[in-house]
């Protein structure tokens, strides 16, 4: 304790020994602090200016974070837009499965009558797009990190002007296939480098929403392509199926002038220590008005963040992520991520050609589509005011245990070999339960904490990794989920619930010991609570200071001659 006593008198005593902490406070390790102050020129001024930042976010409202970050909440939903395509091609090759002249062209004769595309085909479509994911999420890690935000969304977006082509003009499912491929390769970079950005641009108030509001672009994709393909239903010729991938051009050249003006993420500047750019960037996202706020106070927190979480890891790679305190952040963003798809939404969701499989007309289940994405997306903007006041953890466990209740239900009306009209809409009323409450709880939420879980400095190659597990996951689910609704093949229609309940059952045991709460918690906070390796049910239970030590604190130049100048004067 002598030797890190005398390493503390640096910078003129800025970095002073003090009474420990208490028993629920915790700070940065002893070492670390002095190493920053050792490290970080006028360390004692720049961790007053941050500590002042991090008091303004802790105090802000709602209302005034809106009013001082307008234009971060413009650029954020500007930049999130692009995952609506995704949503929308999800849900559309979904929805094809069940569509009459897709099934016609890409199809064959069915046993029942009509034309179905085969199980083995649809695993191959739906696992076509995810594998492209996976390609593309690994590159726009790699680029996002090197080039910024701006310039890897660029990039994406007018690829995938490109690669639309290919869908719209195919003559074959082989073709199609590959149009999948490499459309998932830009919709990879979308749904790393959007909710990052907007975790990026905002402060800890606004992040649920803007991190949510992700999810809220997902389903209104999946809205908007239920109900084009409601609306193309009376086609029979080929382009009942090409316009709505034809819809798809829609987006980007909007999208694109939005990211041209959109200024650059302050944290990766920083990362590259382009500190004015940086405070250039914080005052394109701020109006600050006659507020309080401080874009040198803001930079300043992300500095100390920034250096602090340098001296804790050693690189940005993919396996730093993989690495020390990290291994157990990815974890969790890892797994979060997964349960998504292990929750039961593979087979709660794809609701149109369920209802198909237990005697829907077309008419009906499309009209059901409907409806259920417009509860999902009530669901979403709900979220925003319960995750509020019931933090990530226990929204995130509660939709989990909801989840599988109905699974379990769905699968007991499933049991009669004999399908009632009774039995049929109650299946279908259960399962509007099942999609309010994911988009209530685990879709919604799983945003939030991906974007609050990792470390600044490996935030994005973070989310990159776990969407990646959620790709798998997906890949995983695309060979059990059709062959449970095929009626060429397994053919379970309600009793498929039992197929999934379990593993709903397994993310809920896995959140409910290891998910934390990070609700109200700064970046640096976050760090030191997994430094600690504090327990993720004891989260909330802890006060965390992240400007001093448990032995040391830091003191400012003018602190230091106010207390010379407080001492009486020698007498001679």
């Amino acid at each position: 304790m002598e030797d890190l006593k005398a390493a503390g008198h640096v910078e003129h005593n800025l970095a002073v020994p003090s009474q420990s902490l208490g028993e629920n406070t915790i700070g940065i390790e002893d070492e670390v602090l002095l190493q920053m102050a050792e490290q970080v020129p006028d360390f004692a001024n720049l961790v007053e200016k941050a500590r002042r930042a991090s008091a303004f976010e802790h105090n802000l409202t709602n209302w005034d974070a809106f009013k001082l970050f307008p234009k971060a909440v413009v650029f954020s939903f500007i930049l999130s837009l692009a995952i609506i395509m995704e949503g929308y091609d999800t849900s559309l090759l979904g929805s094809f499965y069940a569509y009459p002249t897709f099934q016609k062209r890409f199809g064959v004769p069915s046993k029942e009558g009509g034309y179905q595309v085969t199980s083995n085909w649809q695993t191959g479509l739906q696992n076509a797009t995810n594998v492209g994911q996976i390609l593309g999420l690994l590159i726009a890690g790699l680029i996002a990190d090197r080039w910024g935000y701006k310039r890897t969304m660029i990039g994406a977006l007018v690829s995938l002007i490109g690669f639309i082509f290919i869908m719209f003009f195919a003559n074959s499912i082989g073709m199609l296939l590959a149009g999948e491929v490499l459309c998932g390769i830009p919709w990879g970079a979308f749904q790393t480098l959007t909710t990052t950005y907007a975790a990026d641009v905002s402060p800890i108030i606004l992040r649920p929403y803007l991190t949510t509001y992700v999810n809220l672009c997902w389903v209104t994709g999946q809205f908007i392509s239920t109900g084009i393909l409601r609306g193309l239903l009376g086609r029979t010729d080929e382009w009942g199926w090409r316009i709505p991938y034809a819809i798809q051009w829609v987006w980007p050249v909007p999208i694109i002038l939005g990211v041209l003006f959109a200024p650059e993420s302050p944290w990766w500047l920083v990362r590259h220590g382009k500190i004015d750019e940086a405070k250039r960037s914080l005052t394109k996202l701020a109006s600050p008005g006659d507020s309080e706020y401080d874009t040198d106070d803001a930079v300043a927190l992300m500095i100390i963040t920034n250096t602090h979480e340098k001296l804790i890891r050693d690189g940005v790679s993919y396996w730093d992520c993989l690495k020390g305190v990290d291994r157990r952040r990815t974890e969790i963003v890892c797994c979060v991520w997964m349960c998504q798809v292990f929750c039961g939404i593979w087979y709660g969701g794809n609701i149109v050609y369920f209802l198909q499989q237990i005697d829907f007309s077309s008419d009906q289940s499309f009209d059901f589509g409907l409806g259920v994405n417009a509860i999902g997306w009530c669901g979403t903007v709900c979220s925003w005011f319960v995750m509020q006041r019931v933090g990530r953890r226990k929204l995130f466990v509660t939709g989990l245990g909801i989840m599988f209740t109905v699974l379990m239900l769905v699968g007991f009306l499933g049991i009669p070999s004999h399908t009632t009209p009774g039995l049929s809409y109650s299946s279908a009323a259960l399962l509007l339960v099942f999609v309010f409450t994911y988009d209530l709880t685990v879709g919604p939420v799983t945003y939030c904490l991906i974007s609050e879980i990792p470390s600044t400095r490996l935030r994005i190659k973070s989310a990159v990794l776990a969407r990646n597990c959620y790709n798998i996951a997906s890949i995983i689910a695309n060979f059990l989920n059709p062959p449970i609704l095929n009626p060429t093949a397994w053919n379970l229609k309600g009793k498929g619930g039992f197929i999934w309940a379990p593993f709903c059952m397994i993310c809920l045991v896995w959140s409910f010991f290891r998910l934390p709460e990070p609700k109200g918690r700064t970046a640096s906070e976050l760090d030191i609570l997994f430094e600690k390796k504090i327990s993720a049910r004891k989260f909330s239970k802890f006060e965390v200071t992240p400007f001093r030590s448990n032995n040391f604190e830091v003191i400012s130049d003018r602190a230091v001659l106010a207390e010379k100048d407080s001492l009486p004067a020698n007498k001679s």
